[in-house]
């Protein structure tokens, strides 16, 4: 039942980055342009996103486990460390520089086309790169 509901939550999410706009990578580009042709219109989608999660997060923050009986893991860190703000950076790097986020990237397979299949593997290598560096990383502190 989780595999379901997971397929089920990702098969939305997917339907909403492609009915608003941000697997668009013209668009979304066009929103990071401020000193050009700005448009703002991903400012409602954001605002809307945000409508819908910060009351879920308030309520799962109060809770133990899912509505699906599972444990309930909710971030526990809350600091702005280096590490943190260097990942942010280079997600909005990528972000400028591409168009496409991860989440949109891979709604954006589905129309195919080379720049998302682009995005994607680069991402994948990335994600690679940095597991190999963890795993360094975590052998030296031993």
């Amino acid at each position: 039942m989780q595999l379901f509901t997971a397929l089920i939550a990702g098969l939305i999410f997917g339907i909403g980055l492609i009915l608003s706009g941000m697997s668009d990578p013209a668009k979304v580009l066009g929103f990071l342009d401020l000193a050009g042709n700005w448009d703002p219109s991903l400012i409602f989608v954001m605002g809307g996103a945000i409508l819908v999660a910060f009351p879920a997060f308030r309520l799962a923050g109060r809770r133990r486990r899912t509505l699906l009986g599972a444990p309930l893991q909710l971030p526990s860190a809350n600091r702005i460390t280096p590490r943190l703000v260097t990942g942010a950076l280079a997600f909005g790097a990528g972000w400028g520089l591409a168009g496409y986020c991860p989440g949109p990237a891979l709604a954006s397979l589905a129309g195919g086309g080379l720049k998302p299949l682009l995005f994607s593997g680069a991402m994948l290598a990335g994600m690679g790169v940095f597991e190999v560096l963890e795993r360094r990383a975590a052998r030296r502190r031993k």
